[in-house]
Formats: structure tokens, C-alpha cells, sequence
């Protein structure tokens, strides 16, 4: 089987006075799917964050969701400066490698921020399901999926170097893929269904090959 390494979500246990780094279990189910094994990433300084993956020889990565960005709203209270520096490391040593790289939710936001595109605020998609429609008629993508994000990506804000391939009803863009590099972002979770959804194991083992 192949190793994926996924980040992790930082959340501050204040009673216990710790920051938890946290990966849903159900990643590791979805990815058995794949024959893949789920290799949960610490959010270190980049120095040993490069000497981690170096190590691991992972075969793909995914950016996980969980954590408002830093560079969007500096003064939301489940921001985790440690886990943007860790990401931007993450990305950075992956593109050097070729290695595929997914984003979910925030995940798909940090990339399209880090390569050079923006996102604005959006209302009713936190804790919701709406319909997405197909940028070039592929059938995966039109269906319904679970919404967990306050922020989205409008057409004008896309990062040159991706380009969509599902919209939500209100045009903002709900998945996108590289030109340039392996690169697949989803704006939903597919992680967070009772029962996987057979496109979305699909769409990410093709994307995998």
C-alpha cells in the first residue's frame, strides 16, 4: 500500500493548557478504499518539516480542513500561525517533488492562496448541503455535497495556474485542478459522509494514478 500524508487541524485545549493537532479517523477509512495508509503530519517549524518528509517518502499529500487562515482574518480565534507555516513547507517540498497534492476546504483555500489567487467571505455554507454543477460536463460533479466554509472562490479570484471544474449555484468554485503541476482541490468534505460517496473515491483515485 502507499502512504498519503495528511496535515492536521490545531485546536487549543485551554483547560488542559495544550494545542492538539487533530485528523478525523474516517480519513484513514476513506483511504483504505485506496489502498492507501494514512500518515498523520505534525505541525512543525519548516526546518524539521522538511527533515519529516524527506524521511517519510510519502506518495501523495493532502491539506486537510479545520483552522481560519492567518492572512484572512488574523484575529479569528481558531487561527493556528504554526499549522500555515507547516503547510506552506508541506506544498513547497511537494511541488519540488512532483507529489500529487489534494486540498479539502481550507486545504483547497491554502493552495489557491499560495499560488497567488484570493478568497472573499460567503454566507450559508457552514453546516449546509448544496448542489454543484460540472465545469466540463463530468457526471461526479453533478450532484449534492456537504458545505463546512466561510470563505470561497469567486472566478476572478482563481490563481492563474488552476482552473475549475465544479461551481456551487452562485458561480464560486467548489473544485479546481492544475495546469501546471498535480494539484486537485474539493470545497467539500468527503471524509464527513455517513457513507462515502462512490464519486469522490473515484475522482480521487484517478487523481491518484
Amino acid at each position: 500500500m502507499k502512504l498519503i500524508g495528511i496535515t492536521q487541524r490545531v485546536d487549543n485545549i485551554v483547560h488542559y493548557s495544550e494545542r492538539r493537532d487533530c485528523l478525523d479517523q474516517k480519513w484513514s477509512a476513506f483511504f483504505y478504499e485506496l489502498d492507501y495508509i494514512v500518515v498523520p503530519l505534525p505541525n512543525l517549524p519548516k526546518d524539521k518539516a522538511l527533515m519529516l518528509l524527506g524521511k517519510l517518502h510519502l506518495d501523495a499529500i493532502l491539506l486537510s480542513g479545520g483552522n481560519s487562515l492567518c492572512e484572512l482574518n488574523p484575529l479569528a480565534t481558531d487561527i493556528a500561525p504554526e499549522r500555515d507555516e507547516f503547510e506552506n513547507a508541506v506544498v513547497t517540498y511537494a511541488l519540488g517533488k512532483k507529489l500529487p497534492i489534494i486540498g479539502v476546504c481550507r486545504g483547497m483555500q491554502f493552495i489557491n492562496i499560495f499560488m497567488g489567487g484570493a478568497l472573499s467571505p460567503i454566507a450559508e455554507h457552514i453546516a449546509t448541503r448544496h448542489p454543484i454543477k460540472s465545469a466540463n460536463n463530468r457526471k461526479k460533479f453533478e450532484r449534492i455535497v456537504n458545505s463546512y466554509h466561510a470563505w470561497g472562490i469567486k472566478a476572478g479570484e482563481l490563481a492563474s495556474t488552476l482552473q475549475p471544474l465544479a461551481f456551487d449555484v452562485d458561480g464560486c468554485i467548489e473544485s479546481f485542478e492544475s495546469t501546471t503541476s498535480k494539484v486537485l482541490g474539493l470545497m467539500w468534505h468527503p471524509e464527513r459522509e455517513k457513507e462515502f460517496n462512490e464519486y469522490d473515491i473515484q475522482l480521487i483515485g484517478q487523481f491518484l494514478k
